[in-house]
């Protein structure tokens, strides 16, 4: 044990000891704790860093790459951004470990012999050194990363412009292969050639960019990109097909060139044949009887002969030779006519020669031959016509009219008949007509013709889309349109979207797959029927489109899409193509039809035709209706507008105050009638006048008429375009006059087709259900006087009869009728109306004939006629049964039971009153007097 502190300094050196042990070294508690615990907290901040690479090292080893650029930009941004706040932690760590390194130095310099300094001077040393080898590793890894990454999306941006040129390409390589060179006239294979050139200058553009794409993958490959081998196979394939796409061109081009020099070449020579056969017609032979005249024709002909084509020279076999690449078997045939042409004309030229030398070696006595009139001017050129040519040589050869080079393109060229007499040595031309192309050729002209009209019509609609729709959205051109018109492009373009989308991707197609087979294109129309119908839509559409266009016409927006698109017309002009090609179908189809008849697909092609014309007629009808004003109900409700036209009316109300305006009208009133499926529309045509008017008119609603209250009478004495029509069982007649006979059995036809329709519909109704759906109350019977009218009658005969039952009216029960009501109930206007003027175009009432109908009720009659059964649960009636009326249901049945016969079921109105009514026989009612109809009523309930 020490006693004291002076004793441990014997056993320590006092430099190993505080002063407060008596030793000199200078230590501090605290000090050494601080610099301790920065020591250690740097330590664990490298250990941190360390694990955060490694889980970043992780993650972007783990990250799955994905197929879109823009995944992959946004990818390359999130871990250069972790990069970077990496990097600024390891910056951070370092500075503090160099601040602490330099701390541990300071102390080291002061006190050399304190070992622990040394030791904690060496510790930061190395943990400074492992963060910079983590850095520098990170570094490199986040380096091959970041490239591996920009090369990829270098990659993919590659392989979608290759996927894109490859298309383009394969297109191109597709219309060249339908692009055909086997022709065999000069217009087709100009043509030909034309699409051709059309073609070359688009394959050029396109090639051209190719090779860009090209140049880009070597550039690539050049920089060391990891998937050098894809990229130059790449390259390669798009440099075979730049090279098989040249070739074929070329080789296509050579072969139109050499056909249409050959065509042309056949040409020349059957021309010079013609011409040499009018020289050898037009030469007058009192003219070379002489030696002089003799010398001259001979003259004459050695001329024409030294302007003979070098090709008559060589032979068919040398040029079946020279063009033997493009020869098919109908230029074959064309040169074979065409040297058989010419040794005739050769032979007629070679005895005309040998008759004129024999002229100019002496003289001969001239024989007098039938020469064509020189004082004639218009048939200077006539063709002399020998008596006797039996045995002479005949050849037909194409020429043009007389005095008038034709074109050869003529689908009708005028033949001559050049007729050599070798007894007399003289010649003669006959015309003779040769007939037209095969119907089979012309099918497929007017069949080529709608394909590629509707191929401009694709491309002018896309162009409309693209050009102006889409520009709409462009920011560039923001400045220039009128924010209210953006809103409202869907009025401007209507539906061409959608009918874009239908001849591009639908119908096109099915037309061009009909190319070879015509007659199958009308199976095509058929099939879409349908789908045709959205051009109703966009002509509904049309006028919303024109007044919004003649608003904004004047806009800096339009003309500069104009002037982008390099159109010569406006945007006005190509908002009415679908309306034009709508009416182009049409006309296309009726010249397929008249190449067409007895053909298989002929039906099919007349079907397609009509619902073209249907179509068009349904898209007119709409245009008016959509100009109907007034109107408060929904015109929707009332069906499909079926008929459409202006008329001349007269209206009578039966019933009702008589206005005096209608009892002092002579002249009609003029209405456009629209007729529906369920009902008849009366309006009054108005058209604005005035400069910047719109021209389009618009119809005034006057009055509506439902067709389950709908009777017609089709005959009208003293006017055979007149006919009627009423209503609510004859309490309101209007005279129709149409402005012709067909328009008037037009309407007749679909009003009586209408009418027909109801009743059918009644009586399945009354088959089906077979059980009555509600009782109903009788209005109280009418005096004679005013019974009910007949509901349909024609002027002669009740054949004409189109309506369905009659229904009495009562307001109470309005609901439950099939009727709807008429005018209010008052006095008889009739006879005050036989008193108008006016002849044959006032309306004279007096001139129709009709029935008068008794009115039911309740109680019991006898039969004045048999009624035959008429469904399951009708009954059979027979004359002078008993039977008993019991109620009347809302179809216009009423339950009868036959007290005599001990049956029961349901009957028609309109055949009870031809059971229990008795009527005047030997004349007709006229429409005013007194109603003499009797019911034979035995009593009542």
């Amino acid at each position: 044990m020490l006693s004291s502190v002076t004793d441990l300094l014997h056993y320590i050196d006092e430099n190993q000891l505080t002063s407060e042990f008596g030793g000199t070294l200078d230590y501090c508690h605290s000090d050494w704790i601080v610099l301790r615990t920065a020591i250690e907290s740097f330590a664990v901040t490298v250990k941190d860093i360390a694990q955060m690479l490694q889980g970043f090292g992780s993650e972007l080893a783990e990250t799955e790459l994905p197929d879109e650029g823009k995944a992959i930009e946004y990818l390359l941004e999130a871990h250069t951004e972790k990069y970077r706040k990496l990097k600024n932690a390891i910056r951070s760590v370092s500075k503090e470990g160099r601040h602490l390194l330099l701390s541990l130095e300071t102390s080291g310099k002061e006190d050399e012999s304190q070992w622990d300094v040394k030791l904690d001077w060496e510790t930061v040393q190395r943990l400074l050194a492992q963060l910079r080898d983590m850095e520098s590793a990170f570094d490199g890894f986040f380096e091959k990363h970041h490239l591996k990454l920009h090369q990829y999306l270098q990659l993919l941006r590659y392989e979608q412009s290759f996927q894109e040129m490859e298309l383009c390409l394969e297109h191109l390589m597709a219309q060249e292969r339908e692009l055909s060179i086997s022709v065999d006239t000069l217009v087709l294979t100009e043509q030909a050639l034309k699409r051709l050139d059309s073609l070359e200058l688009n394959a050029q553009e396109v090639m051209a960019r190719a090779q860009i794409i090209i140049l880009h993958g070597h550039q690539l490959s050049a920089g060391h990109h990891y998937a050098m081998a894809l990229i130059m196979q790449r390259c390669n394939e798009l440099r075979h097909y730049c090279d098989t796409l040249n070739a074929s061109l070329k080789t296509k081009h050579t072969s139109l060139l050499q056909t249409h020099q050959l065509l042309l070449c056949l040409g020349q020579a059957q021309t010079w044949c013609d011409d040499g056969a009018y020289m050898l017609a037009n030469q007058l032979v009192d003219k070379f009887q002489s030696k002089e005249g003799a010398q001259a024709a001979l003259k004459d002909i050695e001329r024409f002969l030294e302007g003979a084509p070098s090709m008559l020279s060589s032979g068919p076999d040398v040029l079946a030779i020279e063009y033997e690449a493009v020869i098919t078997q109908q230029l074959q045939a064309q040169i074979g006519e065409t040297f058989e042409k010419h040794a005739a004309v050769q032979q007629m030229i070679q005895n005309r020669q040998a008759s004129l030398r024999k002229l100019a070696d002496k003289h001969v006595r001239p024989v007098q031959l039938v020469a064509p009139r020189p004082e004639n001017p218009p048939r200077a050129k006539s063709p002399l016509f020998s008596p006797k040519h039996g045995d002479g040589l005949k050849f037909t050869f194409d020429i043009s009219l007389p005095g008038k080079r034709a074109s050869r393109k003529s689908p009708n060229p005028r033949k001559i008949e050049v007729i050599h007499d070798f007894q007399e040595n003289r010649s003669c031309v006959s015309y003779s007509l040769e007939g037209e192309d095969s119907p089979d050729l012309l099918k497929r002209h007017v069949m080529r013709e709608l394909i590629e009209t509707e191929r401009i019509y694709v491309e002018e609609l896309l162009s409309v889309l693209l050009g102006y729709r889409a520009e709409m959205d462009n920011a560039a051109l923001s400045g220039l349109l009128p924010p209210i018109l953006r809103s409202k492009r869907d009025i401007l373009f209507g539906n061409m979207p959608e009918i874009y989308n239908f001849h591009s991707r639908v119908f096109l197609q099915d037309l061009e797959g009909c190319l070879e087979n015509p007659e199958g294109v009308g199976a095509c129309f058929l099939q879409r029927k349908e789908s045709f119908q959205m051009y109703e839509c966009y002509c509904q559409n049309k006028p919303r489109s024109e007044a919004l266009w003649r608003q904004f016409s004047d806009c800096a927006f339009f003309q500069e899409c104009q002037k982008k698109l390099e159109h010569k017309l406006g945007l006005d002009s190509y908002l009415l193509k679908p309306v034009q090609r709508l009416t182009k179908y049409q006309l296309l189809l009726k010249e397929l039809l008249k190449y067409s008849s007895d053909c298989e697909g002929t039906s099919e092609l007349q079907g397609a035709l009509t619902a073209m014309l249907d179509l068009l007629k349904s898209v007119n009808d709409s245009m008016h209706q959509i100009a109907i004003t007034g109107y408060e109900g929904e015109i929707c409700e009332l069906g499909r507008v079926l008929m459409q036209g202006s008329f001349s009316v007269w209206i009578s109300h039966k019933k009702g105050p008589t206005r005096m305006k209608e009892l002092t009208r002579f002249k009609p009133m003029q209405r456009h009638l629209f007729l529906y499926e369920r009902a008849l529309l009366f309006c009054k045509r108005r058209e604005e006048h005035g400069e910047g008017c719109d021209k389009t008119p618009s119809y005034s609603f006057k009055n509506c008429l439902k067709m389950t209250a709908v009777g017609i009478t089709e005959n009208v004495k003293g006017d055979v375009k007149k006919f009627e029509i009423w209503y609510s069982g004859r309490e309101e007649v209007y005279v129709v006059q149409a402005p012709a006979v067909e328009v008037k059995m037009a309407w007749l036809n679909e009003l009586r087709r209408i009418l027909t329709n109801q009743q059918k519909l009644l009586r399945d109704e009354a088959y089906q259900h077979g059980q009555m759906v509600g009782h109903m109350q009788l209005s109280p019977p009418l005096s004679e006087s005013k019974q009910q009218r007949a509901s349909v009658s024609s002027g002669d005969t009740e054949s004409g009869r189109s309506s369905p039952d009659p229904q009495p009216y009562s307001p109470k029960h309005q609901h439950n009728r099939r009727s709807w009501p008429g005018a209010p109930h008052s006095v008889d206007i009739c006879e005050g109306l036989e008193e108008w003027p006016g002849g044959q175009d006032a309306f004279q009432p007096s001139d129709m004939e009709e029935e008068v109908l008794v009115t039911l009720s309740p109680g019991r009659y006898r039969a004045l006629a048999d009624c035959l059964q008429n469904g399951p649960e009708s009954i059979t009636i027979k004359c002078g049964d008993v039977i008993q009326l019991q109620c009347e249901d809302n179809r216009g049945h009423w339950l009868v039971k036959n007290v005599s016969q001990r049956q029961e079921g349901f009957i028609a109105a309109a055949s009870l009153q031809l059971i229990i009514a008795e009527r005047s026989r030997g004349h007709h009612t006229r429409l005013g007097d007194p109603g003499t109809p009797k019911a034979r009523k035995l009593s009542s309930p």
